[in-house]
């Protein structure tokens, strides 16, 4: 049996956010009452596709027709940086949508308030129905900072008219075995995704992968090869694709993604993006998220399913979180938190999650037919639930896209250049990255301290 590489924070965290209780909590805040004639006024900032929005504004308008002494507005922003602007300017929304990959930031700067004790006293179970995963995401100081929402693993869709793993074993080729009592295989190594890669290429004008030249795009790799992304996963100075490590992991994974029987070259991906190259029946394979779903689904003629990440060593892979948070200075902290609590109940997700886009962090939406929605693609869905296990989180940073542009021209020559000097090239990208992460860093462990993990 393969070894899991998990995040999971363990019962003595998720029982101390059920239960926190904070001896130097400032005073209550006496809220405004409204009425049927004067409701209070409450903003709620959300993004995401349009389909997802609309489950949200439907929530919402459930919420408004049970609470006529409130009235809740959407607003749909453009993306999480819409979102990172909104919160930072004069006029805050009283609740919205966060990617994890922003809380290091909010929180540092004082844009959010603890919820731990909010959605304790209206109910919510955090240790039984939420992701621990997700749980441990969103929180610093023995505090729950924003509620999960969706939780989201990278993985990787195949075309299955291109990819027929029992084709593929009649002729002995190495596939991804089953497990008894399961209809789909759970996961696969970088040997059998090389092998599906190969197959699938044999077709005339098709390549088997494509892996985005990122950071991101490399880090499931890295990480399942035993390898680090950062020098330090708490306080990181630069990133270690240079260690010893990550350069063995890196050996590995690029062997199979610089083939140029295997990959489209940099040429084939500028002039169709490799989405599109999939969508069209010319690539077999893609690493991607859930929100990719609703699309694929919508694509004529494309028949797709999905697979974890691949495996070398330990089963891992990226992802980002989402949650629901309260701005520091509500009109109504009362209103916004019996928002938040009706927002992630059961019903309200599973009318989200209808729209294909989102992974609940709720486990009973998560595992019921909202979410698999076991008469459409992907039929393998349960992939997504799994996968959550295995995200290995990102050191906080203020901005992960930064980094990323530091290094950017480096990563595509490790999956671009003619001939690879691995570990020059590694040695550059490290160096590049040290004045920037230190720029980056969150440094106030006062207000951005990690929740310990037993």
């Amino acid at each position: 049996m393969r070894k899991r590489a998990t995040l999971a924070c363990g019962m003595a965290m998720v029982a101390l956010l059920a239960g926190a209780c904070d001896t130097d909590a400032k005073p209550p805040k006496i809220d405004p009452t409204g009425s049927v004639n004067n409701p209070v006024a409450l903003t709620f900032l959300a993004y995401g596709p349009k389909e997802e929005v609309a489950g949200m504004q439907s929530m919402v308008d459930t919420f408004n027709e049970e609470n006529k002494t409130v009235k809740v507005t959407l607003e749909a922003a453009t993306d999480s940086e819409d979102v990172l602007t909104a919160i930072t300017g004069d006029d805050p929304p009283d609740v919205y949508l966060l990617s994890q990959r922003d809380i290091a930031q909010v929180a540092a700067d004082a844009k959010n308030q603890p919820l731990d004790e909010l959605l304790d006293s209206r109910g919510v179970d955090f240790s039984d129905l939420y992701k621990r995963d997700a749980i441990q995401a969103f929180s610093f100081d023995n505090h729950l900072q924003c509620m999960p929402y969706g939780v989201s693993p990278m993985v990787i869709y195949y075309n299955t008219d291109l990819i027929d793993f029992d084709a593929m074993a009649a002729e002995d080729l190495d596939v991804p075995e089953i497990p008894d009592g399961l209809e789909h295989a759970s996961e696969w190594t970088l040997d059998q995704f090389a092998a599906a890669a190969t197959w699938a290429s044999t077709t005339q004008g098709v390549k088997g992968v494509y892996i985005e030249p990122s950071l991101e795009g490399l880090a499931p790799f890295i990480y399942s090869g035993g390898g680090k992304l950062f020098d330090d996963s708490v306080k990181p100075t630069t990133l270690a694709l240079s260690s010893d490590e990550s350069q063995d992991a890196l050996t590995r994974t690029l062997d199979v993604l610089r083939t140029d029987q295997l990959s489209p070259s940099q040429a084939d991906v500028e002039k169709q993006p490799a989405l599109e190259m999939f969508k069209e029946g010319k690539l077999a394979m893609i690493a991607g998220y859930r929100n990719l779903v609703p699309s694929l689904r919508n694509t004529e003629g494309l028949n797709f399913d999905v697979m974890p990440m691949p495996t070398l060593d330990t089963e891992t892979s990226v992802g980002d979180v989402s949650g629901l948070c309260m701005g520091v200075d509500p009109v109504s902290e009362s209103a916004a938190a019996d928002l938040i609590a009706h927002a992630v109940s059961a019903d309200s997700v599973a009318e989200v999650a209808k729209a294909g886009y989102l992974v609940p962090a709720n486990n009973e939406v998560a595992e019921g037919e909202a979410f698999l929605q076991p008469t459409q693609q992907p039929a393998n869905a349960e992939v997504f639930n799994a996968s959550i296990r295995d995200i290995v989180m990102p050191p906080l940073l203020e901005s992960m896209q930064e980094l990323e542009a530091a290094v950017e021209p480096s990563i595509k020559r490790l999956f671009y250049a003619p001939v690879l000097d691995l570990e020059t090239l590694t040695q550059r990208i490290d160096e590049l990255s040290a004045p920037v992460v230190a720029e980056l860093v969150i440094r106030d462990e006062e207000k951005v301290t990690p929740s310990p993990t037993p």
